[in-house]
This record gives C-alpha cells, sequence and structure tokens, in this order.
C-alpha cells in the first residue's frame, strides 16, 4: 500500500467542522448518553435540536426543559412526521435499532444512529436494503462511532493517512482504567459485551489506521477476572488480536477494572517510517509523533466526552451540506460490525481464530461492495 509524503510543517486540524447550514436535529431517546453527551455537545457547538421523543415520556420531558428543546413528541411516529426534522439522532439501545433506522429512511430523514449499528450478523441483507432505500431518497445514514472524534485519536487518523509514519505496520490499545458500570445494568444482560458493544470504539478506529488491509484472522478471548462481582454477569477481561493480509496486526486489551485513579487508554500506531503514540480519556489525552531524530507533541483541543460527539454530527451535516457520503456512512462502518462479530464468534469458541470472508477495510469514500458479502 502507497503512501503520501508527510509535510512535517502540515498538522491537520483535528476539531469538529460543521457547516454554516445546520438541519434541525430530532432526537429519539432520552437516556443516559443523551444527557450526559449528545446535548451538551450539541449545546456547544450549536447543533439546533428542534424536538425530542422517548419510549418514557417524562423522561423526554425533563429532557427537553433542561436544554431548551422546543417540542416533545408523544411517539416515534409524530417526531418523524415534523417537517422541522431534517435529521434523526438515535440514541437508544442496540435492540430496535434498524428498525428506527428503516422508518426514518422511509419518512425522507438523515440519520445519525448510536453505535454498534448491529449486534445480529441475519440483519446484515436487511441493513443493505434500508441503505439502498436511502440512497434512491438522497439521504445519508451514518453511525456515532464519536471515538473517531477524540482529539488524539482524530490526530492520529489524519496524521497516518498524510503519510506521516508511512505503511502502518501495528496497532496496540491497552485499556488502563476503571470500567463503567456495568453490573445491575441492561449492558450485562448483553453476551460477550465488552467485544459487541463496549471495545466497538476501539475497532472502530483501528480500522481507521488499517485502511487498505484485509482482515485475515480474528481471535478474541474473554473471561472473568479475580474480584469481579458475582452478580457481573458478563467477562471483564477481553483481548482481541487482528492479522491483516499486508502483514500489519493489532491488539486491544482490557485487562478488567483497573484499580487506578491515574490512568488512560494509551495506544501505539508503529509505520515503517515513524510512530504514533498517545492516550484518551481520564484526562490523559496525548499524542506525539516519533519520526527519525524528531520526537513532536502535538496541543489537542477538546476532549472525547463531549467534543466527539460534535465531531460525528457535524461529519454528518457536512456530508450532507456537499451532497457526499459521511465518512462515518454505515456502508463504511459496517466492517467494525464485522470485526466485533468475528471477534465474538472466536470467544464463543475459545479464542479459536476466526477467519471473515473478505473483509476490506477501505477508506471512507472509496467504493464499498454489497454488505451482505463484501463491505466497506
Amino acid at each position: 500500500m502507497s503512501v503520501p509524503d508527510h509535510r512535517p510543517d502540515h498538522v491537520p486540524d483535528h476539531r469538529p467542522r460543521l457547516p454554516d447550514h445546520r438541519p434541525g436535529v430530532g432526537l429519539i431517546g432520552a437516556g443516559a448518553i443523551a444527557r450526559s453527551a449528545h446535548l451538551p455537545a450539541y449545546a456547544a457547538w450549536g447543533v439546533p435540536v428542534v424536538a425530542v421523543a422517548s419510549r418514557r415520556p417524562a423522561d423526554a420531558r425533563a429532557l427537553a426543559g433542561r436544554f431548551g428543546v422546543p417540542v416533545v413528541h408523544d411517539d416515534v411516529a409524530a417526531l418523524l412526521a415534523d417537517p422541522r426534522v431534517e435529521l434523526v439522532d438515535l440514541a437508544t439501545g442496540p435492540a430496535g435499532r434498524l428498525d428506527l433506522v428503516e422508518a426514518a429512511v422511509g419518512a425522507g430523514k438523515h440519520v445519525l444512529a448510536q453505535k454498534p449499528l448491529l449486534v445480529d450478523p441475519t440483519e446484515l441483507p436487511r441493513l443493505s436494503r434500508v441503505l439502498d432505500d436511502a440512497a434512491r431518497r438522497g439521504v445519508r445514514v451514518a453511525v456515532n462511532q464519536n471515538g473517531r472524534w477524540a482529539p488524539a485519536w482524530r490526530l492520529a487518523t489524519l496524521l497516518a493517512r498524510d503519510g506521516a509514519i508511512g505503511d502502518v505496520v501495528g496497532v496496540t490499545h491497552l485499556h488502563d482504567k476503571p470500567l463503567p458500570p456495568l453490573a445491575g445494568t441492561p449492558f450485562d444482560d448483553v453476551p460477550h459485551m465488552l467485544l459487541t458493544d463496549y471495545l466497538v470504539h476501539w475497532l472502530d478506529i483501528t480500522r481507521c489506521w488499517l485502511e487498505g488491509a484485509r482482515v485475515t484472522t480474528v481471535s478474541a478471548h474473554d473471561s472473568r477476572v479475580p474480584g469481579q462481582p458475582d452478580d457481573a454477569r458478563n467477562p471483564w477481561q477481553a483481548t482481541v488480536h487482528v492479522g491483516c493480509d499486508t502483514g500489519a496486526t493489532a491488539v486491544i486489551r482490557v485487562v478488567g477494572d483497573a484499580a487506578t485513579r491515574s490512568g488512560g487508554c494509551p495506544f501505539w500506531v508503529h509505520g515503517t517510517r515513524g510512530t504514533l503514540r498517545g492516550s484518551v480519556l481520564l484526562g490523559s489525552d496525548a499524542l506525539e509523533l516519533d519520526r527519525g531524530a524528531t520526537r513532536t507533541r502535538y496541543a489537542l483541543d477538546g476532549q472525547w466526552f463531549t467534543d466527539g460527539f460534535a465531531g460525528a454530527m457535524g461529519e454528518l451535516m457536512s456530508a450532507v451540506a456537499e451532497d457526499r457520503e459521511p465518512e462515518h456512512s454505515a456502508a463504511h462502518v459496517v466492517a467494525t460490525v464485522r470485526l466485533a462479530l468475528a471477534a465474538r464468534d472466536s470467544a464463543e469458541s475459545g479464542g479459536a481464530p476466526v477467519h471473515p470472508d473478505r473483509l476490506v477495510l477501505t477508506r471512507p469514500g472509496e467504493p464499498a461492495s454489497r454488505i451482505a458479502g463484501t463491505v466497506a
């Protein structure tokens, strides 16, 4: 894979980018992620949220009152029929997510769907049909892979694409922080939750750094850890290994509920000409480029929570304004879905390698093949 010549004096802009015209947003879902991330990000970056609906109307009213959303709809159908809503933000759990995407597309609305896009591989053909319908209607469907706009991860992506480290040799992630509350939450009911939900952000950014390669093998193992409470049903340890036809590899490691207050999530992207090393979360945000005799440490602007959410929304709005596919289009993110499903299948078989069929990690904007077969 050829890479461009890196210009050492060029530092790509890693901040969220929003267009001048910002479509009216209808929010579906009024849970914790909407309260703590979606709406705070939109308020800070001037995203117009014009309506909200939730299966718990009281939560929708409380959210609207807190953030000044002018309209609360009694149900999803009413929100989708609202002419002020041009773009639908799905801040809901994975159950029924594709139903909501299909309904929004049918109503002619652009869609930003929370991750993971899918957890059931049998839904891939249906997703393909929904995206074909979206293309016919001229609407865009994106996935809220907001980690792509975590400042350190975003700048690492842009530098890698700029040729700063040459060809990527390997990607390494370590989750050196406490886990979020899991026991007693709906997440604890999701089989292999770390692999199929929580680590989707790490899998997604890894695929961005391995662009141009074909995945040949995925191995994963998850297990309970010492001290894990009996009522925490899901494993708290997970390790994923990805191998590619280029020889590049990736490793993602969650050791458990790390007992630390000063951790973060360090990462390394090693290339043939240099190394990017950095960290995200818990205030550890940092990125440096180690190339030749020079080490460059970059000043980062913002935080994953909540600027990453503004980045995901801004990219979709920009794509709508510029009549193009967004970088995090559903068709592009399906490769991330397939990585997570392969990791789950490997863990189910005790860590045996899974060999995905024609899983090519194309770059955003490159032609994507049929979702049910070869995918971007």
